[in-house]
């Protein structure tokens, strides 16, 4: 039970994590990956490497500090957090080894003077606090997958029907249960966990799922990445007729219902969520404006799919902008989505909902832009590709 004083001694370490939580993390990784192998499936190397996780954690610890006394001020981060979890099966068993290693980094990097038995103390009780919540939730969130009609729990053998390249960088894969069972409806922005072996180690990686729920397969569309060691596999390795272990859907961003126009923003292979995004909408006969950006044609999935939805659906308003362009492109803008040519392609009035999502940098510079605008923050939802990090 966390008591008040163990609270304030929690808020009380909020400067050291602004100044320093990035480092505290950093160590607790090196430590926890190193001395407990059963987690590494867990965490993506890639981003271990290149920073994306120890920064996205050391943003979530210090949220966690800042309201220790007021946890609703979270907003979405629990829910992400959650949902990330469920996705790579995350189970009640794995939560002790990061408490342990946690409350070690804090002494080991803080210092025994800082980081005294009443400070580890505080953190404990907070750290203890925060696994119950969490636990608890992704529970209930095992058990309703499990529940549902063509649901699941754990893993489930999924066989690969059909491979289909959409871009010079994207593939799509279509999996179909390999016991013939009926598959869950996900929700529109979902996306499911694979966990597969690569050279003798075990792998799991999330992907958006880039098809409306059909309660018969599932597809997703991978970019494959320079040094990607699970996407170069899907893409190269992969044949029709081999089977992956899929986790259940999971993933908070997803289509609210709603009838005001709905604006979809895109950059990359972020198209992928917003794909059955737009066939649910259209299929509700709802106004859509989709805006996708891609470094140049060849790389640009899906065109020709959502070209044809234009050309039935009256209420479909599509915008492509490309960093490089030829004459033949055909595109509506050149160079980067800036904030006036956004604010020529969305409808004249702001009372809209926008989803996006894409790489960092073009998410923060729309984040920006979308609240000059004037579209309203409550009516604006993103999600990130990998650690979840603000946008700030």
């Amino acid at each position: 039970m966390l008591t008040e004083s163990q609270r304030a001694i929690v808020k009380s370490t909020v400067p050291l994590l602004e100044s320093g939580g990035e480092a505290l993390i950093t160590h607790f990784y090196n430590t926890m990956l190193g001395e407990y192998p059963e987690v590494r499936p867990l965490f993506n190397q890639a981003h271990q490497q290149s920073g994306a996780q120890p920064r996205a954690l050391a943003y979530s610890v210090l949220m966690y500090a800042k309201h220790i006394d007021r946890l609703e001020a979270l907003g979405d981060l629990p829910a992400q957090i959650i949902n990330k979890h469920v996705a790579l099966q995350v189970q009640p068993e794995h939560y002790p080894i990061v408490g342990t290693c946690l409350l070690r980094a804090i002494r080991e990097v803080l210092g025994a003077e800082i980081a005294t038995d009443e400070v580890l103390a505080a953190w404990g009780a907070a750290y203890q606090q925060l696994a119950d919540l969490l636990i608890a939730a992704e529970g209930e969130a095992y058990e309703s997958l499990a529940r549902a009609e063509g649901g699941w729990r754990g893993e489930r053998a999924f066989r690969l029907e059909k491979k289909v390249q959409e871009s010079a960088e994207i593939s799509s894969f279509y999996l179909v249960p390999a016991d013939g069972g009926k598959v869950l409806a996900h929700q529109p922005g979902q996306y499911i966990g694979l966990r597969l072996m690569i050279d003798g180690q075990e792998q799991r990686r999330n992907y958006s799922l880039s098809a409306a729920a059909n309660g018969q397969s599932l597809r997703i569309s991978v970019k494959r990445e320079p040094g990607g060691k699970v996407s170069n596999f899907l893409h190269d390795q992969l044949q029709v007729g081999d089977t992956l272990a899929l986790f259940p859907p999971a993933g908070h961003f997803t289509l609210q219902p709603g009838d005001k126009p709905l604006v979809l923003i895109s950059g990359g292979v972020g198209i992928t969520a917003t794909l059955p995004m737009l066939a649910t909408a259209l299929e509700g006969r709802r106004a859509v404006t989709f805006i996708h950006c891609a470094r140049e044609r060849a790389v640009h999935a899906f065109r020709e799919p959502i070209d044809a939805l234009a050309r039935e659906h009256a209420q479909l308003t599509r915008y492509y902008c490309y960093d490089r362009a030829l004459p033949e492109d055909a595109v509506h803008g050149q160079g980067y989505l800036t904030e006036q040519r956004l604010g020529e392609w969305l409808p004249a009035s702001r009372d809209v909902e926008v989803y996006f999502l894409g790489p960092r940098p073009f998410m923060r510079g729309l984040r920006h832009a979308l609240r000059n605008l004037g579209v309203p923050d409550a009516q604006v939802r993103y999600e990130f590709f990998g650690p979840a990090e603000a946008l700030a």
